[in-house]
């Protein structure tokens, strides 16, 4: 049972770093080159504006992770709880950082796919260019812009490095999000073998 507790401390503290870590990648994706113009002219993308990184990935997980170092260190209303509400605890508080973790997951992959919000070249029927705010690489045809490096600097024209950052910060947001849904299933591991091991105790 203090190995389960042990566990519980360990995997509270990490989740809420990771938490913090997410929350901060999704505020620099709405600062494109730490630019804050982009934000007050609301030209930032619709999957960094969602925030799914902030109150998914972040809010969701340290809520849950703080829940569940308090059950690891017993620590307040926690200190004299039995087995079976500390497991209750415990699945509830995984529960919420796995829907967190997942919807930021989720979020990450779409945003991935679609490419980043930016000023590109659109021709119109007479030939005369003109420039738009949108998203080039969302129905490009017979090219992955993840795959071909060249489109990342001919096709966005701002923000400057647009792809660059928006690549490199969701793609950090997806890494943690998944580091967070094994952390929750390493705990529902860790919480059915605490339950199991006070009943042993108990016997």
């Amino acid at each position: 049972m203090a190995c389960s507790r042990t566990c519980s401390r360990i995997l509270g503290l990490s989740l809420g770093t990771t938490a913090l870590f997410a929350a901060g990648a999704n505020m620099v994706l709405l600062f494109p080159n730490w630019d804050v113009t982009y934000l007050l002219r609301g030209l930032i993308g619709k999957h960094a504006m969602l925030g799914s990184g902030l109150w998914g990935g972040g809010l969701m997980v340290l809520i849950a992770a703080t829940l569940i170092s308090l059950v690891g260190w017993r620590y307040g209303c926690f200190s004299q709880s039995g087995p079976c509400r500390s497991m209750l605890t415990a699945l509830l508080s995984s529960g919420l950082a796995l829907l967190g973790a997942l919807i930021c997951f989720l979020t990450s992959g779409v945003a991935l796919k679609d490419g980043p919000f930016c000023m590109f070249t659109v021709s119109s029927f007479n030939q005369t260019q003109a420039w738009k705010y949108g998203y080039p690489f969302k129905d490009l045809q017979n090219r992955n812009y993840l795959y071909d490096h060249s489109l990342w600097t001919s096709v966005c024209l701002e923000p400057f490095k647009a792809v660059i950052w928006h690549v490199s910060f969701f793609s950090a947001l997806l890494c943690i999000s998944l580091l967070q849904i094994l952390l929750v299933v390493i705990h529902f591991f860790n919480t059915f073998l605490g339950l199991f091991c006070s009943f042993c105790e108990k016997s």
